[in-house]
């Protein structure tokens, strides 16, 4: 090996193994990788420039440079663990918990005013012998309309404000948890007490006491000789929980195809005590929903015989019932996700 090609690779040698040393941490070492040992690197490109030297000393300085090879290789190996250790130990000493700082408390969530509702609705009405079911949001036009003596040629069926789904076949958003009475009785033999809490879906305009999107609860009792009287009994007993003896409610008649005789089932407005204010429209009541003794048609398309069991259903607003326990004046609140609304009613059931 031609002398000058000698002295090359100990100089390259004595520099890399100094750099080596001067290396003080593991971004220095890769550095120092990527100069000697990389694709790029000093000694790579000595390797691949044997092929200019004379043919009879190719093989030793080929030899030569792959002795050094291995030889700075080992050394890096051996340096590389030493610094990573070290980077290690840094990050650890960096990340370090001081465990005797105050802990940081966790952020307790609360259940929504509406789901408060709920679960209070759900023990009330578990005490007066009903058991709570739930159903699909998406529905049939036969059991959302039809099973509720609603044809598709019935009037009443245009003031629904339906919210149609674009798939084959009638689909809507439910318009009340009312299909739950079809679907309820369908699968039991009377005597039936269900109440169904859950979201129904209008296309109608938005005010303090209406939204395109709330929660209703429906209930059903079906049995032998259930009469008016029944309904009035368990409806009064609902609001004498929920608002307490004051509270004055009020029955007047009504229509839904689904019930007769029907009425609507109103609270005096704990908003304004009564005086009229914009959520109950200056009038001093607000209603709570619609109820009634089930329509023998209705018992009928279910397979039950309206001579044999009579029944009455009733469907009520969430929302309203909530806004008279919390003297919330707009309905829309509860659906806009501000937590500093929702902050002040965690826990209010």
């Amino acid at each position: 090996m031609a002398t000058s090609v000698q002295h090359d690779l100990e100089e390259l040698r004595t520099r890399a193994l100094a750099d080596l040393a001067d290396a003080v941490d593991a971004p220095a070492g890769e550095i120092w990788e990527k100069t000697y040992l990389g694709p790029k690197g000093e000694l790579t490109l000595f390797l691949r420039g044997l092929g200019a030297l004379p043919a009879d000393e190719r093989p030793t300085a080929g030899r030569a440079g792959n002795a050094l090879k291995r030889e700075l290789e080992a050394a890096w190996d051996s340096r590389h663990r030493i610094l990573a250790a070290a980077d290690l130990d840094q990050h650890l000493a960096a990340d370090a918990v001081d465990v005797t700082l105050p802990g940081r408390p966790p952020t307790i969530g609360a259940a929504h005013p509406v789901s408060q509702m709920i679960d209070e609705l759900s023990e009330i009405f578990a005490l007066l012998g009903f058991q709570t079911v739930f159903g699909p949001e998406v529905e049939t036009a036969h059991y959302n309309f039809d099973l509720l003596n609603i044809p598709a040629d019935h009037p009443a069926r245009d003031v629904w404000d339906t919210i149609h789904v674009d798939l084959p076949g009638e689909i809507v958003m439910r318009t009340h948890t009312s299909p739950m009475q079809a679907r309820v009785m369908e699968q039991t033999e009377p005597p039936v007490r269900v109440v169904v809490p859950g979201r129904v879906y209008r296309y109608e305009a938005q005010d303090a006491s209406h939204e395109w999107m709330f929660h209703q609860l429906e209930g059903l009792a079906v049995d032998r000789t259930i009469t008016m009287a029944d309904l009035k009994g368990v409806l009064a007993e609902l609001a004498r929980q929920l608002f307490g003896p004051n509270r004055r409610i009020r029955f007047r008649c009504d229509f839904f195809p689904f019930v007769e005789p029907g009425v609507d089932f109103a609270v005096d407005c704990a908003i304004c005590g009564g005086k009229g204010c914009r959520v109950c429209k200056q009038t001093g009541w607000l209603e709570m929903g619609g109820a009634g003794m089930v329509h023998p048609k209705v018992l009928a398309g279910v397979g039950y015989d309206p001579a044999v069991y009579t029944g009455f259903a009733f469907g009520l607003g969430i929302e309203r019932m909530t806004m008279m326990r919390t003297g919330v004046d707009d309905v829309r609140a509860f659906a806009g996700n501000d937590l500093r609304f929702l902050r002040q009613f965690a826990g209010f059931a």
